[in-house]
């Protein structure tokens, strides 16, 4: 999405927020190559035969924005963090509802690392990290959302910055953190917490 529309992206959120139903017509165009970039990113990690593509994850995130209560959207960057988490639900629900993965089964370790944001890798234990994600949250939820968009919104470092208002170097503290934490989370398994 080019720069120069993130004020136009601003105001339309913002009219949306008061009640404006055409504002978020006129906000898809603006947003969809980036939320298409962001699912495709995603999606091109799953396996080949995987029954949801890049335009029906995009599709079921307008859905549950359109049915969201009442947001008062801050800005462009505030949109894009809450369709990445919209992302994961729907990923990690998508994940329960076709059995892939109970509470880690049999599925294989995955590494969380730099490369899998990037890589053909199939993050067969979704439901794995999505427990662990939800425990960093607890913790600490900057770190947690730095995670989430970037492995689930696409997001670049510079990007992730931008939304957390934050620098660049501290975001890839923060990832560096989230990983490495993740991934002792992950390899001792989910937690059958009361």
């Amino acid at each position: 999405m080019a720069r120069q529309s993130g004020k136009d992206v601003t105001q339309l959120l913002r009219a949306w927020s008061k009640g404006d139903q055409t504002a978020l017509e006129r906000l898809t165009p603006l947003v969809y190559e980036e939320l298409h970039k962001a699912a495709h990113s995603y999606m091109s990690r799953e396996r080949p035969e995987h029954i949801l593509q890049t335009t029906a994850l995009i599709n079921e995130v307008y859905v549950r924005l359109v049915d969201l209560p009442e947001i008062e959207w801050q800005d462009r960057a505030h949109f894009f963090a809450v369709c990445a988490r919209i992302m994961r639900h729907i990923l990690t629900d998508f994940a329960r509802s076709s059995g892939c993965v109970k509470r880690g089964g049999e599925a294989r370790r995955t590494t969380l690392d730099e490369s899998l944001a990037i890589s053909n890798d199939v993050p067969s234990n979704l439901l794995v990290l999505d427990e662990a994600l939800t425990r960093l949250e607890k913790l600490d939820s900057r770190k947690s959302t730095v995670v989430e968009l970037r492995f689930f919104g696409g997001l670049t470092v510079k990007e992730t910055a931008e939304v957390l208002r934050v620098s660049s170097e501290t975001i890839m503290r923060d990832w560096n953190l989230a990983r490495a934490w993740l991934l002792r989370e992950m390899d001792e398994g989910p937690r059958h917490d009361a």
